[in-house]
């Protein structure tokens, strides 16, 4: 196999005028020889892509026109109302505003200034009607929002911090506030801080010391061992909250995000993909949504494509401790075979898993995710992805990873999910397979970051530098993979205060209709309702638990300083009664539900006391999980 040689000596004269490669490399000094199963790899997916039986048709990606992107991202973010036809609905926009930190406000200013200027220079072209009112509506909220009581530091007046019935402000975003939280906290290298904005802690880092930007460089093999401090109040994992908080997350992750390479210098750019014809119907270069839909008409729910299930299974089965697993390709013309075979046969149930050899079932994982018509990191961020290289320490490329698996659509998500969690399985097993993560991120770097739709011009030209960024980036997301689907808590603390202004709003219009209607007959019925509080009176410090599920009675638990969610759950758990005794503990969670929050699933060492102080008007529900 000289061809092989001779392709890694190419690659390795190339390295002396590409002195842009030291510095991903020094990163983690990746010498050459260990990028050998790098460029290994890349060849075999150019083998099996030379004699595909159709060329693929390649993904244009649209370079966009002034001021398009930033517009895009508005929307993305969920701020298009600040601007155009749609500016009659702002309020919701001034709320959600309002709750920004102030690294977070300068990412918004800046993309909408981008946008109000493109609108003029156009304007000047063609007249466009509204444009005035858009930038009314601009500097109104400026006025309001941005400039508030000082420029640049959003200050929260006193009045305000008092958010939540009085308790005082238990999350107020005050930049001040988060500058001192900065200072207090005891910050260990490898602790992940999610309670300040990740922008914020850049910024800063960026002020105090540049000195302190270290590079972590040493040993290859010894990534951080980062871990997340524990909070009282509970982790907030990624298919904890309901969708319509959820909804907000993605934006304020979207706003984080773009603040963080803002301030880290790093261009922030989301890649639109042009539409093309895909396939419809089959399992290899379907796309992911299409995939999920066919697939849940035979299997209900199910949130993974049934064939990537089933391949994981397949490679599974044999036994994890094969040398060279993943690393050694499958024969290419049999892979073609079954490939085929495959699209015929699997839905039917007649396909033959019997004769499928174990390289043969990891090169068709492989080609799978390479053959998605659409990157599974996505279009729009897999450069976001691939510039997490970039930044300046690990734990904000750490930082970024987490806010673009957040961004991630959901199928997406999961599907990477799934793959992450199968290759640690592999490198479990490296005594025997000899796959150390090292190995296991050189060889599927390839199939999630070059991607054959963008045309593989762009990578040639800067390949070895991206090489050895993108083989560290998939270190860091199998590594990692664990914190990565945690909700930052400062953006579950912007929900909660963007929900309880969004009610605080509803409650004034509701009294202002209310007023307006009858006003004696009204008041009479208004002071009636302030006299129920909700629920029976429950003694303060006292929550009132229901499990409808479980049983008919709901339960009144005091409230102590030690008192964990998982101790609730048990509690109930331990009745006799109802259908208690067909379900287990890992099946239900106690809900916090309302108040500030939409709902969300607690984890078992949620402090009850302490997320009670942060939600009093919750209600408190234990029921199974939603898949």
């Amino acid at each position: 196999r000289s061809g092989q040689y001779t392709m890694n000596h190419d690659h390795s004269k190339k390295i002396p005028d590409g002195a842009s490669f030291d510095r991903s490399g020094s990163q983690d000094s990746l010498d050459e020889l260990s990028m050998d199963d790098y460029w290994k790899e890349l060849e075999n997916i150019h083998e099996t892509r030379g004699n595909n039986h159709e060329e693929r048709v390649a993904l244009v990606v649209k370079e966009p026109d002034e001021g398009e992107l930033e517009e895009e991202w508005l929307k993305e973010a969920g701020l298009s109302n600040l601007f155009g036809e749609s500016s009659g609905d702002s309020l919701e926009s001034m709320v959600f505003l309002s709750t920004l930190t102030r690294t977070q406000k300068a990412a918004v200013e800046k993309r909408v200034e981008t946008v109000t200027q493109t609108m003029r220079k156009k304007n000047k072209q063609h007249q466009i009607p509204d444009v005035r009112d858009i930038f009314r509506l601009e500097n109104d909220s400026k006025g309001k929002v941005c400039d508030g009581s000082e420029p640049s530091a959003v200050r929260t007046s006193e009045n305000k911090n008092e958010t939540l019935d009085g308790t005082k402000g238990n999350f107020s975003l005050g930049t001040d506030e988060q500058k001192s939280l900065l200072e207090d906290m005891p910050s260990s290298d490898t602790d992940i801080n999610l309670e300040i904005s990740f922008a914020e802690q850049a910024a800063n880092l960026k002020d105090t010391s540049v000195g302190k930007m270290y590079k972590g460089g040493g040993g290859d093999t010894l990534l951080p061992n980062f871990r997340l401090p524990k909070d009282k109040t509970g982790t907030t994992k990624i298919g904890d909250l309901a969708p319509q908080d959820m909804k907000k997350v993605y934006s304020l992750a979207l706003i984080e995000l773009t603040a963080l390479y803002d301030i880290l210098g790093t261009e922030f750019k989301q890649q639109k993909a042009v539409k093309i014809k895909t396939k419809d119907s089959g399992l290899f270069g379907v796309p992911l949504s299409l995939l999920l839909e066919q697939d849940q008409k035979k299997v209900p729910g199910t949130k993974i494509p049934l064939i990537f299930q089933k391949l994981i299974a397949q490679i599974e089965e044999t036994t994890l401790e094969t040398e060279g697993l993943l690393r050694i390709p499958g024969v290419a013309t049999r892979v073609k075979g079954l490939c085929q075979e495959l699209e015929a046969k699997f839905y039917e149930g007649t396909f033959n898993w019997e004769n499928v050899k174990q390289h043969d079932a990891a090169s068709l994982l492989k080609l799978f995710i390479r053959e998605l018509p659409q990157p599974l990191l996505t279009v729009e961020y897999l450069k976001a992805f691939q510039d997490v290289q970039n930044l300046p320490t690990r734990k904000q490329q750490l930082q970024a990873l987490n806010l673009l698996v957040i961004l991630l659509p959901e199928a997406n998500r999961d599907t990477l999910k799934v793959l992450l969690e199968f290759l640690q399985r592999v490198i479990d097993h490296r005594d025997k397979n000899k796959m150390t993560l090292k190995n296991v991120a050189m060889v599927m770097a390839p199939n999630l970051f070059t991607f054959h739709g963008l045309g593989s011009k762009t990578i040639e030209q800067s390949e070895f530098a991206m090489a050895a960024g993108t083989a560290n980036v998939m270190r860091f997301m199998i590594q990692y993979q664990k914190l990565l689907w945690t909700i930052p808590k400062f953006i579950v603390n912007q929900v909660r205060k963007q929900n309880t202004e969004s009610q605080k709003k509803e409650k004034k219009d509701k009294a202002m209709k209310k007023l307006l209607k009858k006003m004696a007959y009204d008041r009479e019925k208004h002071e009636k309702q302030e006299k129920t509080p909700n629920d029976t009176d429950v003694p303060q410090g006292v929550i009132r638990v229901q499990a409808p599920h479980l049983s008919k009675v709901s339960m009144a638990i005091q409230l102590t300083e030690e008192l964990k969610a998982g101790d609730i759950v048990a509690r109930f758990l331990s009745q006799k009664s109802g259908n208690v005794q067909t379900l287990k503990k890992e099946e239900v969670f106690l809900y916090e539900i309302g108040g500030n929050i939409g709902e969300r699933c607690l984890d078992d060492d949620t402090y009850m006391k302490d997320l009670y102080q942060l939600n009093p008007n919750a209600e408190w529900v234990i029921k199974p999980k939603q898949s």
